[in-house]
């Protein structure tokens, strides 16, 4: 299980990601102030392991992921999606992933060929601003950790937007 700080976005500051005993597992380098917005993960001594960017020209939110050196998934929101947010987290090859559920509660599930390999939620952890994550054994951690990542700058990136039309 690893646990998030919420609302960090808003902020663009750098902070921790723990494992459920809160030790840091990756650092987050924020810069959700920048054009592209970008996130710098790094792991506990500091060097970049992943990497989320907004794409500047798409059709819908996209956020590009990359793990290492090389290109791991392009994070879509669907355009349309009643009652519950739904992005796709397109990886090279035939294995997409689908997160769907309420982005705004911080619970929701991620799928692959409708198996769940992940799924956040507030009330798996009790601390306030804080939402867990867990992954299921044998799956990615570092892609759905950075995918769920991309999916809050998506969100914070909408909300804003809405504040700034009202």
């Amino acid at each position: 299980m690893y646990l998030i700080r919420e609302r960090f976005l808003g902020l663009g500051d750098d902070f921790e990601i723990t494992d459920g005993d809160g030790r840091a597992v990756l650092h987050v380098d924020g810069k959700v102030l920048s054009l592209r917005d970008r996130l710098g993960l790094s792991d506990p001594h500091g060097n970049q392991v992943a990497e989320v960017t907004r794409k500047l020209v798409s059709l819908r939110p996209t956020y590009r992921v990359s793990i290492g050196d090389q290109h791991a998934a392009d994070v879509r929101k669907h355009f349309f999606t009643p009652f519950r947010d739904k992005f796709t987290i397109d990886v090279p090859g035939p294995d997409d992933l689908e997160l769907t559920g309420s982005l705004f509660d911080h619970e929701f599930t991620i799928e692959r060929g409708g198996r769940r390999v992940a799924r956040a939620s507030r009330k798996l952890f009790r601390i306030r601003d804080t939402y867990a994550v867990e992954v299921e054994p044998g799956e990615d951690d570092l892609l759905i950790l950075a995918s769920v990542l991309a999916v809050d700058l998506a969100q914070q990136r909408e909300h804003d937007q809405e504040r700034q039309d009202d």
